[in-house]
């Protein structure tokens, strides 16, 4: 299960507040309103919610293809007027956001961050490894 950060333009306690609630009820009313089996398998990473409470913004991620990851965001913004509605039947505020859902890469961009580390961290023991032997063949008297 990822971390779920909530992120504001600038940090105010009631549009944290909020915004924790809409990603509680959003996860909720997707998981048990929303019939598409795409929607299985998807995680709120980050909700970015405007001072005025006019504007969230969701960030999310999907197992699946390229393709998939699509469709579900196309799917989940088909369905943000309807989200909206149910949100405001559920959190009782005077203005309920405007809903945008994006894909949320920073997941994949880690990833592949993690691989590149990996892979130097494995060229370096590698080379420590080799240089470290090469020492002890030319030198074998101070090994004994």
């Amino acid at each position: 299960m990822y971390v779920v950060k909530i992120k504001m333009m600038r940090t105010f306690q009631r549009t944290r507040r909020v915004g924790e609630q809409i990603r509680r009820v959003l996860a909720e009313l997707i998981r048990d309103k929303i019939r598409d089996p795409r929607m299985r398998l998807i995680s709120m990473t980050n909700i970015e919610v405007s001072r005025d409470l006019s504007y969230a913004r969701i960030y999310v991620t999907f197992m699946g293809d390229i393709k998939d990851r699509a469709e579900c965001v196309i799917a989940l913004n088909h369905a943000a007027l309807f989200l909206r509605w149910e949100l405001g039947r559920e959190i009782h505020i005077r203005t309920v956001p405007r809903l945008e859902f994006r894909y949320d890469e920073v997941v994949e961009y880690a990833a592949r961050l993690s691989a590149l580390i990996d892979g130097v961290v494995e060229v370096d023991c590698y080379k420590k490894h080799r240089d470290s032997y090469m020492i002890d063949r030319e030198h074998p008297e101070e090994i004994a």
